[in-house]
């Protein structure tokens, strides 16, 4: 929701310095259309020069309240283009014809007008335009010419002409334009969608170099890491669960029923241990039959809870199409405080693990327990 307030807010910041351009291009217009009537170029009243003058003036306040008011989203084209260029054309025409033998150097501000187009209308709207600037000229020209009013016909048609040649000159170009724009957008789409596919790629990679392809668990490596991470960002007052899982007598699960029984019990333990962990807790192959497993935030109590429930748990999974009996495993628990070193805690549990064989296996040992060795 901020992302897109913040985007709203850059692009009506962007149509607004537009607005002020177009406005001030006005202001230059202005100045020339006055700089007009004082060298007596100018053949209407000073009234109507006046009026002409308030009228542009109040058209750029509306154009700005809309703009400043936000009420522009509601037209289909925010930026007011076409709009915009539409009024400049029709107060460029009312004013080249009240001038004299100083039209055609007025010309020009035809030119300015569509530039600010050339780039944002569509192409429809940019030969619309083009169409009403050539249709007011030749229109101006014709109805002088019809009163017998122009000093010059030849130099009248001539204009008319080479108006005629710069607005096609302009449509292929603007057409060229948009054709030019409309590539480098699909480009731009283009490179988005394989930035996109490459970071899935990326990820999917990450998840092959982190993850146990057997079990699907975290290997050994992505362990040590997420651990690391856990035990620096853990505060005084918590202590974490870590514990070593060893499946029981599982090399004479393989010589009596062969790998593929092997990897069998391997998954079932990893589905088995997924569906008794918490959001948040770490489970991972550490290596061979032996897993590994945090418990963020967790106490004696909790920490051996788990560990029974994931016992109980293993002895009665079931496995498809392979019956291996006496499904077991052996637990070395030990708790990691603030200040611990990670291969230290390791070093506890192995040991607690090494007790829980040691006394005939299928046991949870902790490494807080006061039992002689």
């Amino acid at each position: 929701m901020v992302s897109q307030r913040l985007t709203h807010n850059a692009i009506q910041s962007l149509l607004l310095k537009r607005f002020v351009l177009a406005a001030g291009t006005y202001g230059l217009a202005l100045l020339l259309l006055w700089l007009a009537i004082f060298s007596g170029y100018y053949s209407a009243p000073l009234r109507s020069a006046l009026i002409d003058t308030g009228l542009v003036v109040l058209s750029q306040a509306v154009l700005l309240w809309l703009f400043v008011s936000g009420r522009n989203l509601r037209f289909r084209d925010p930026s007011l283009t076409e709009i915009q260029i539409l009024l400049a054309i029709g107060w460029q025409t009312w004013l080249l014809a009240h001038l004299d033998t100083a039209r055609g150097t007025f010309l020009v501000f035809y030119l300015l007008t569509l530039l600010f187009g050339l780039f944002h209308l569509p192409r429809r709207a940019f030969v619309r335009c083009t169409l009403c600037i050539f249709i007011g000229f030749a229109g101006i020209t014709l109805w002088d010419g019809y009163h017998f009013r122009l000093a010059d016909p030849m130099l009248a048609v001539l204009q008319v002409c080479v108006l005629l040649v710069v607005l096609i000159w302009l449509c292929l170009y603007a057409s060229y334009v948009q054709a030019s724009r409309q590539r480098m957008r699909q480009r731009r789409f283009a490179l988005q969608a394989h930035q996109d596919t490459l970071r899935g790629m990326m990820r999917q990679l990450e998840d092959l170099v982190a993850t146990d392809e057997l079990t699907g668990l975290y290997n050994r490596r992505h362990f040590l890491r997420l651990a690391s991470r856990e035990l620096h960002a853990m505060s005084l007052d918590q202590m974490h669960g870590l514990a070593l899982i060893d499946l029981d007598h599982f090399k004479r699960i393989n010589d009596v029923h062969g790998h593929a029984a092997g990897d069998q019990v391997l998954q079932a333990f990893a589905a088995v241990a997924s569906a008794c962990l918490r959001d948040g807790d770490v489970l991972a192959r550490y290596g061979g039959e032996e897993f590994v497993m945090l418990l963020p935030d967790c106490d004696p109590e909790r920490l051996t809870s788990c560990c029974e429930r994931l016992r109980v748990a293993f002895m009665d999974a079931q496995l498809i199409g392979v019956e291996v009996h006496g499904l077991s495993l052996s637990v070395g628990m030990t708790l990691v405080e603030l200040g611990d070193d990670l291969d230290d805690a390791l070093q506890r549990a192995d040991q607690a693990l090494y007790r829980a064989k040691r006394d005939g296996r299928n046991r949870c040992a902790a490494a807080w327990e006061n039992i002689d060795a």
